[in-house]
């Protein structure tokens, strides 16, 4: 079996990119330059001694490993080797290796060191290795800090004018903290300095005047970029009346963002031009690569790894562009003329062709952004990118998301539930699961889905306008603090359609609503309303509707109306959301066109506040668990015993003396099964017999199922009755793995009676889990019953989730059917489909993954 090939793009603590990979034996030359490169003090810290040259016979050793008992990666940029960490076994077999690492001068501080020490355990943890020890001589105080900060559990001792390191490799929750602070540090100051870019350099922009880079040049001079502007043109001296260059480094100014709109073909050079210049990313408009099919998406690739080499990050291609409205920068790099204006919402959009058209709808409607990014293609900068970003940014208060795909669900889910908890979110998204994710096995359906969204903090919408709508309330209404509404208006029909839309919502009325005053009631009579709903403490939210006396004709009467509306609407104390027929609507106050629109933005505002008041939850320590067992596994059974979740014994058999010598092995009373598909648990199709205390017995039922269904028969240890429930586990295109909960049954199964969190669960998530399905009753006493043990069934669904977020190989597990008794649970079947471990791509060490 060949040794895996390990490679990654990762992101430094600056926010450049650099590309990790294994050593090979043609590097030896480029070892020996980045030797060279190394001050006498960083020689002497790595090797304690001076070793101005590395010996023939070292240096054959350095770049000759066996990716097993000693491996070893460089770190590359712009085409030069800045890093070489490594590992090597101590002994035959043994399960610890000593670690080292060196960084090139120039280089220190980026956190290389880090990102080596991550790469290097997850490749010596899956050959087997599990601890670490180093030698670091105590002046070295930089190894030492990459080593304490790690989150790994490190042992040190002073000895021989050596600090001693030892620590196990295994991940802990305190290294996986560490790598996912770095992670989001890195990625938003990557994106921070594309938003806030010193300088920024234009390839395309033609010297007519024509085509979409001079637009975009024309777009980010005239709307008053303040930093420095660099046209490259192979010809002209001028372009769009500003001097141009050959090349952007020739300008001789910093150079942060480079905007690229050049056929195809012509595109690497420009980003490698622009990495010369010392750009930090590039936001390619060009059209040609993925979306034209195989041969763009190749050229794509190709793209992507050159820029990644060269320290870049890539927006796009066919990108529509990015902005930032903050004032000290005023970055137009878009193809819209006008920007809406400066405000406190983050816009992101998947799409370039919907770029203008979605510009333009923020801007109609008066909804102030602080930045806005098209990914295009999304070849490298994401939505999740933005997320990390945006979490920290001061300027941004609201995030809208238009989502069209996901490619890395999981870590979507994990972003979105933490930057939920600090700032809301709003995503147009699919809420479909595509065939054939999880082989045969069922999950969420539309509403499922969408309940999943919320549960972790995102507010899901389903059109651009809705998002628009919610957008609008959450950047300009303060969150509301229950469901109780106050219909105030002068329309009674408005006022009763309110009511319904309501209610409909899942809002309440609040006690003496809706407030219906006459048509030729005066605006001062409504203002008075407006203030003693805004002031009644059983009031959380208003709805406020309104048509003019003589619709069509404007007078002062409406006018002092939405003088009123905005003293209540713009207080900041509850939340407003009005519709009105015909009349004027103050700036800054959500307005909807009909009584539905305004009360589904509220209810989904609503229900998104409410979940931000209930405690987030823990994440349980299962002490118990055999993680390495874990890992080994190869069957559910195995699986699930080092979760310490026992199936009952059971033996599959395809003859009658078999099932006979089975169930004396087992032990008397037994159950038979029809093993075939589904069957196993069917007992209304008659594919199970229970409690058959002999021989004589086994045998008739063994000859009835294979009669009724064919071959294949499975003998099980006969357990106590228990309400038959089913845990499950699938990858979900929007959460990456999810945990369902629910009873068993035809009826539920027909009901499609299950709950779903996204992994891992907490203690609270697991709750909610039990009591959510329709069937819950039945678990707790239901018509005097006794209630089962909901500790375990708790316990049960937190082990689930533990497998579910902890094993990437575990593509769907599904215990069915699980018996719930008031003392225990017993699973009587497990299933279990096992897959590559890559294709889950938020687990192990930090690397720029496909968006």
């Amino acid at each position: 079996m060949g040794a895996v090939k390990r490679s990654a793009d990762v992101l430094l603590a600056d926010g450049s990119t650099v590309h990790l990979r294994q050593i090979r034996p043609e590097d030896a030359p480029a070892i020996v330059e980045f030797h060279s490169r190394m001050s006498d003090r960083t020689r002497y810290l790595r090797y304690f001694s001076p070793y101005p040259r590395i010996p023939e016979r070292d240096l054959l050793r350095f770049v000759n490993v066996d990716h097993r008992d000693r491996e070893a990666f460089v770190t590359v940029s712009d085409g030069r080797i800045t890093s070489v960490g490594r590992y090597e076994r101590l002994g035959w077999d043994s399960p610890e290796a000593e670690v080292a690492f060196v960084v090139e001068d120039a280089h220190q501080g980026r956190g290389i060191g880090s990102v080596l020490l991550e790469h290097l355990a997850e490749a010596a943890r899956e050959c087997g290795l599990t601890r670490f020890v180093a030698e670091v001589l105590p002046e070295n105080s930089g190894m030492l800090r990459v080593f304490g900060d790690s989150g790994y559990q490190v042992h040190r001792r002073y000895a021989d004018g050596v600090v001693h390191l030892s620590f196990p490799i295994a991940p802990t929750e305190r290294s996986r903290e560490v790598q996912e602070s770095r992670e989001h540090l890195t990625e938003a100051r990557s994106i921070a300095r594309l938003l806030s870019p010193r300088g920024v350099a234009v390839y395309g922009a033609s010297a007519s005047g024509q085509g979409v880079g001079a637009a975009m040049l024309g777009n980010l001079r005239d709307g008053g970029y303040t930093g420095e502007l660099v046209p490259v043109h192979p010809a002209a001296d001028r372009v769009a009346g500003l001097t141009a260059y050959r090349r952007a480094a020739d300008a001789g100014v910093a150079i942060d963002l480079a905007l690229i709109a050049v056929p195809a073909p012509a595109v690497a050079e420009a980003v490698a031009d622009a990495a010369r210049a010392g750009a930090g990313g590039v936001v390619i408009g060009s059209a040609g690569f993925a979306e034209v099919g195989p041969e763009g998406a190749a050229r794509q690739r190709d793209l992507i790894e050159a820029a990644h080499v060269l320290g870049l990050r890539v927006i796009g291609p066919s990108s529509f562009g990015i902005a930032n409205t903050d004032p000290e920068v005023r970055l137009n790099v878009t193809m819209a003329p006008r920007l809406p204006s400066a405000g406190r919402v983050g816009f992101f959009a998947q799409s370039g062709a919907l770029g203008v058209a979605l510009l333009a709808e923020a801007d109609r409607r008066g909804l102030g952004l602080s930045s806005f990014v098209s990914a295009g293609n999304r070849a490298d900068v994401s939505g999740n990118d933005l997320l990390q970003y945006w979490q920290d940014d001061p300027g941004t208060d609201v995030v809208l998301l238009y989502l069209e795909s996901f490619g890395n669900p999981r870590k979507f889910a994990r972003l979105a539930r933490r930057m939920s908890r600090v700032k809301p979110v709003v995503a147009v998204a699919s809420a479909t699961r595509p065939p054939g994710l999880a082989g045969d096995m069922p999950g969420p359906d539309v509403h499922a889905v969408t309940a999943l969204f919320a549960r972790s903090g995102v507010i899901r919408v389903d059109t651009v306008q809705e998002m628009f709508d919610v957008g609008m309330l959450l950047a300009h209404q303060p969150l509301p603090s229950g469901r109780r509404v106050a219909v105030v208006g002068n329309s009674s029909a408005l006022a009763e359609l309110a009511v319904v839309a309501c209610r409909a919502a899942g809002l309440v009325i609040a006690t003496g609503y809706p407030h219906d005053i006459s048509p030729l009631a005066s605006a001062h009579d409504l203002a008075d309303a407006l203030a003693d709903a805004a002031v009644d403490d059983g009031v959380d939210a208003l709805v406020v509707v309104y048509a003019p006396p003589v619709p069509g004709q404007l007078s002062e009467e409406d006018t002092d109306f939405a003088t009123a509306l905005a003293s209540v609407a713009l207080a900041g104390e509850k939340p407003t959301v009005a519709t009105v027929v015909f009349g004027q609507v103050p700036p800054r106050v959500p307005a909807y066109p009909s009584v539905e629109e305004a009360v589904r933005a509220l209810s989904r505002v609503v229900t998104y506040a409410e979940w931000l008041r209930r405690p987030p939850g823990v994440l349980p320590t299962l002490s118990d668990v055999d993680h390495a067992a874990a890992e080994r596994a190869e069957t559910a059974i195995d699986l699930l015993a080092a979760y310490r979740i026992p199936v009952v014994p059971s033996t599959l058999v395809d003859d009658e003396d078999g099932a006979v010598t089975a169930a004396a092995e087992l032990g008397y009373p037994v159950a038979l099964k029809a093993a075939g598909g589904g069957l196993r648990h069917r007992i209304d199709l008659g594919a199970v017999r229970l409690a058959l205390k002999d021989p004589s017995g086994v045998r008739a039922a063994y000859r009835e199922l294979v009669r009724d269904f064919g071959p294949g028969v499975l003998v099980q240890t006969m357990v106590a009755p228990g309400v038959a429930c089913v845990a499950e586990v699938v990858e979900d295109p929007a959460f990456g793995p999810v945990v369902g909960f629910g009873l068993g049954g035809v009826a539920s199964e027909l009901l499609g009676d299950l709950a779903w969190r996204a992994a891992p669960l907490t203690d609270r998530a697991a709750e909610a889990l039990v009591d959510e399905p329709r069937a819950a009753p039945l678990l707790h006493g239901y018509r005097g019953s006794t209630p089962v043990d909901r500790a375990a069934l708790i316990d049960l669904l937190l082990r689930v989730g533990q497998i579910a977020d902890r094993h990437p190989r575990v593509r769907s597990l599904i215990l069915n059917p699980v018996l719930m008794r008031p003392d225990g649970f017993s699973v009587l079947h497990a299933a279990v489909e096992f897959g590559d471990a890559g294709v889950r791509p938020d687990t192990g060490p930090r690397r720029l993954r496909s968006p």
